[in-house]
C-alpha cells in the first residue's frame, strides 16, 4: 500500500509556487509604491553619514504595503550596510507581541546584547544598554510595526527621544506604522510632535492597480495558464470596492486556487473566486479585529454581547428594529467590561470616535434616530454575526 503522503505529493497541483500567493510572502517588486519607497529611502540616507534620521510615521488601511516598502527599504540598506562597513543597524518589532514599553525595550536590546538576558531588569538598566550601543558611533532605526498596540506608547517615545539627548555619538531613529487612520489624535502633544517628524499616508490601490499584483504574482504562483483573465479581475474589483486591500486580492485568488483543486478543476474561473469569497471575508474580519486596540475591542465586544443578548429597539410605533442599539447603552457596557478586565475606561468624547472608527473599517452601520424614537441619539448596529464576532474577541482579549 503507497504511503498516504507519497499519493498526496504525485497529485499534480494548480500552484507551481504557493507560498507566492500567501499574504506574508514579499514580492521583489513593489509596483505603485515608488513614490513611498523613494521618500523613505531618502529620509534614511543621513544615517549611512553618522547622522541622525528623521522620525517617520506611515499610516493607512491594512494591505496598503506599509509594512512591505518599509521592510523592502530596510533591507535595501542592510544589503549597503554589509558591503560599506556603514555603522546602521535595522531592527524591527511587532508590537501587537510587544505591547508595552518594556517588552520593546528588551526585544530591540537583545539583538545588540544577543548574549545577554534582560528579563528582571529595570527599563532604565535596558535603555542604558541602549544607548551604550548607540555611543559606539552606531545609528538604529528602530520599526514599530503596529506601534498603535503600545500601552504606554507615550512613554516609550518620549524614553527614546529623551536618550538621543544623552546619546554622543549615534541616535535612534523611529519608523513608526499604524493600520489606524486616526490613532496620532490619541497621542499626547509631545509624543506626537517628536515621533512625527515626517508622515506619509498609503493610500487603498484601485482596481487597475490590484489586478496588475494579481498578475505578477500570478505569473510566480501559478502554473501557466490556470487562472482565467475573468477571475483575475473579479478578485482585484471585490478587493478594490471592500477596501483597496492587496491582502484581500491575494487571499481571494489563493482560497479560489485551493477550492479549484479540492473540487479537481484545472482553471481558477469566476465561481471558484466567488466560493472563495465568503472564508475571505471571515479571515478579513479576523485580521481587522486581531489589530484592534485593545480599548476598541472592548467596544466592540460590547456591541456584540449587546446584540446578543438584546431584540432591538421598540419605536413609539410599537415596531421593532432588530439588532439595532443606542450609543448610550454600548457605552454603559463598555465601562462595564473595562472595569472587568482593570482597564481605564476612556471619556465618552474617545468613545464616539470609536465608533467613527469601527464605522470606518465596516465592522458596524450607524445612523441618526429618526420618526418614533424619541430623543436625538445615535443608533448602532453590527455588521456580522455578532456570536462570531465575540467569540474573536475572547481569543484576542484574553491574550
Amino acid at each position: 500500500m503507497a504511503n498516504l503522503f507519497e499519493t498526496e505529493l504525485k497529485k499534480e497541483s494548480i500552484f507551481k509556487d504557493r507560498d507566492a500567493i500567501s499574504q506574508h510572502y514579499f514580492p521583489k517588486e513593489l509596483p505603485f509604491r515608488e513614490k513611498q519607497i523613494e521618500e523613505i529611502t531618502r529620509i534614511l540616507s543621513p544615517s549611512l553619514k553618522g547622522k541622525k534620521p528623521d522620525n517617520l510615521f506611515l499610516y493607512g488601511k491594512v494591505g496598503t504595503g506599509k509594512t512591505t516598502v518599509t521592510k523592502h527599504v530596510t533591507t535595501q540598506l542592510e544589503e549597503f550596510v554589509k558591503k560599506n562597513n556603514a555603522k546602521v543597524i535595522c531592527n524591527y518589532v511587532n508590537c501587537r507581541n510587544h505591547n508595552s514599553k518594556y517588552k520593546v525595550l528588551i526585544k530591540t536590546t537583545k539583538k545588540f546584547f544577543p548574549q545577554e538576558n534582560f528579563i528582571g531588569y529595570s527599563a532604565g538598566y535596558i535603555q542604558e544598554k541602549l544607548m551604550e550601543y548607540c555611543n559606539k558611533e552606531n545609528q538604529i532605526i528602530l520599526v514599530l510595526d503596529e506601534i498603535d498596540k503600545v500601552k504606554d506608547l507615550d512613554e516609550l517615545i518620549y524614553s527614546l527621544s529623551r536618550s538621543n539627548d544623552e546619546i554622543e555619538k549615534g541616535s535612534i531613529s523611529i519608523i513608526g506604522i499604524s493600520n489606524n487612520l486616526m490613532f496620532k489624535e490619541k497621542l499626547d502633544p509631545r509624543t506626537k510632535s517628536s515621533l512625527c517628524e515626517k508622515e506619509m499616508v498609503f493610500p487603498p490601490y484601485n482596481a487597475e492597480e490590484l489586478r496588475a499584483i494579481l498578475n505578477t504574482r500570478i505569473a510566480i504562483a501559478f502554473v501557466p495558464n490556470s487562472v482565467s483573465g475573468s477571475a483575475v479581475n473579479l478578485a482585484a474589483a471585490i478587493a478594490a470596492q471592500e477596501s483597496g486591500d492587496a491582502r484581500t486580492a491575494v487571499m481571494l485568488l489563493m482560497r479560489a486556487g485551493e477550492i479549484a483543486e479540492n473540487t479537481n478543476v484545472k482553471k481558477i474561473t469566476d465561481l471558484e473566486v466567488q466560493k472563495a469569497k465568503k472564508k475571505v471575508e471571515e479571515d478579513i474580519i479576523f485580521n481587522m479585529i486581531s489589530t484592534l486596540p485593545d480599548q476598541q475591542q472592548l467596544v466592540l465586544k460590547a456591541i456584540a454581547l449587546l446584540s446578543m443578548s438584546t431584540k432591538g429597539i421598540k419605536k413609539i410605533t410599537g415596531k421593532e428594529e432588530q439588532g439595532v442599539l443606542y450609543s448610550g447603552e454600548i457605552y454603559e457596557k463598555y465601562k462595564q467590561l473595562a472595569l472587568a478586565v482593570k482597564e481605564n475606561t476612556v471619556s465618552s468624547r474617545w468613545y464616539r470616535q470609536y465608533i467613527n472608527e469601527l464605522e470606518m473599517y465596516g465592522l458596524i452601520l450607524t445612523s441618526a434616530s429618526g420618526p418614533g424614537i424619541k430623543g436625538q441619539t445615535k443608533l448602532i448596529k453590527l455588521g456580522f454575526d455578532p456570536e462570531k464576532i465575540n467569540s474573536i474577541l475572547d481569543t484576542q482579549l484574553h491574550k
